[in-house]
């Protein structure tokens, strides 16, 4: 496949959404080193020399060119600069056209719907233009935040994986989110009859 890249940067109505910086440093030891922040993920609190390891990774994940490829993008305040989540979509597959999405929220800015809105700009890109059949999300079961960021975006709850992974330290278990092509158009439909434009590669 042909190397995809977003239109960098995709702004949405409070966000805007760019490739990781070195400048993001300090925000992301903030949210890599927060234990309720990473609590369910697969990854313990960071050290600073670790958040550095993983932000050159981030840095590095600016375009999609085969199958393990993803985009990763930090979510920056339009009205302040601050950096309020991480936000990734990788291409699981090639051949069944299939991504998955990802996000971690700043512990600063928490139920304050910034999860939802970027990633609705990285569905976008992931439906429009890396032409996605089907895009999955998954999270630990006790995670009932991203569980219901996943179904404020229209994902389906397609599977629940009891004790299916051995994390941290003990059995976890697994949500699966999933939603196609054609229900994301329906989704964005509604989610524009609500008065809620899509993501854009210019601010207004």
């Amino acid at each position: 496949m042909n190397t995809i890249t977003p239109a960098w940067p995709l702004y949405t109505e409070r966000l805007m959404l760019r490739p990781f910086e070195e400048g993001d440093l300090q925000a992301l030891h903030e949210m890599q080193s927060d234990r309720e922040a990473v609590r369910y993920l697969y990854y313990d609190v960071r050290s600073l020399d670790e958040v550095r390891v993983s932000l050159a990774r981030k840095m590095a994940s600016t375009a999609v060119a085969r199958e393990g490829d993803g985009v990763t993008a930090a979510a920056l305040l339009l009205e302040t600069g601050e950096l309020v989540g991480d936000i990734s979509m990788w291409w699981v597959s090639e051949g069944h056209k299939q991504a998955e999405l990802g996000f971690v929220v700043h512990p600063a800015h928490q139920r304050k719907g910034y999860a939802t809105e970027a990633a609705r700009a990285m569905l976008d890109f992931a439906f429009d233009t890396m032409r996605a059949h089907r895009v999955m999300g998954r999270t630990e079961a006790r995670n009932v935040a991203s569980a219901r960021v996943f179904e404020k975006l229209g994902m389906r709850h397609e599977a629940h994986l009891v004790e299916n992974e051995w994390v941290k330290g003990e059995w976890q278990s697994e949500l699966v989110y999933a939603v196609l092509v054609h229900e994301w158009a329906v989704e964005q439909q509604r989610h524009r009859d609500r008065g809620e434009g899509p993501a854009r590669s210019k601010p207004r």
